[in-house]
């Protein structure tokens, strides 16, 4: 059997927050140039990184990496709150996909997530999630999506002690963001239309597969391969 590694988008693809993260974000904008109006574009695909570059470029000017950590931090001190309280949702077919692949030999089951490693683990931590996950590729490791998913890749396929270029990759996400990343890592792109983007839009940006949710029929048969 070829190793596998699957990387798991988490906003749209595994939950929703019920915007928990853009009303963090807003708030530590607010907290840092008494702006919660600066965020005003869309945050699905985009690291948090870029999310919070996007904004201070909004308010005038580049940003260096303190001012972007320092931001980032407020984020993840208002995110801290919010999820508490935050009304939160398992994607359909999303904990029978995982018990699907937990026991089988040479899977390595993971994140490929913009959020922050500590932004990924209080959303996943909220619905019990995140010890599903062994590893991952995160907005922390780095600002592009395609090279936060390269080290996700190559963290999994250590996992099965296989070398990258042998195992099969599979990107499971919700935005054409997650399925150009895929693409740009030579990785397999399972989308899935519980997010913000339709299943004929993520069929045009180039998906392998597309699932209304990964309760739909077959979509777990895609992620096993």
């Amino acid at each position: 059997m070829r190793p596998t590694v699957l990387l798991f988008d988490i906003d749209g693809t595994l939950l929703s927050t019920g915007g928990a993260g853009r009303r963090s974000m807003e708030r530590a904008f607010e907290r840092h140039a008494g702006r919660r109006d600066i965020c005003s574009f869309p945050f699905a695909g985009m690291t948090d990184r870029a999310i919070v570059r996007a904004g201070l470029a909004a308010l005038g000017g580049p940003a260096d990496e303190r001012e972007v950590d320092a931001v980032l931090a407020l984020y993840l001190a208002m995110l801290a709150e919010e999820i508490t309280t935050a009304v939160c949702r398992v994607h359909p077919g999303v904990e029978a996909a995982l018990d699907a692949v937990a026991s089988r030999a040479a899977y390595a089951v993971g994140l490929g997530t913009g959020n922050v490693r500590e932004g990924a683990r209080l959303k996943l931590g909220r619905v019990g999630l995140f010890e599903r996950f062994a590893f991952g590729g995160f907005g922390c490791d780095h600002e592009r999506r395609d090279e936060l998913l390269r080290l996700g890749a190559e963290r999994g396929a250590a996992l099965v002690d296989a070398p990258r270029a042998a195992c099969r990759v599979v990107v499971i996400g919700d935005t054409p963001k997650d399925v150009a990343a895929a693409r740009a890592i030579g990785a397999e792109a399972i989308a899935v239309a519980t997010g913000s983007y339709d299943a004929d839009a993520l069929a045009a940006c180039g998906a392998d597969q597309v699932f209304a949710s990964l309760a739909a029929p077959g979509a777990v048969d895609a992620i096993l391969g």
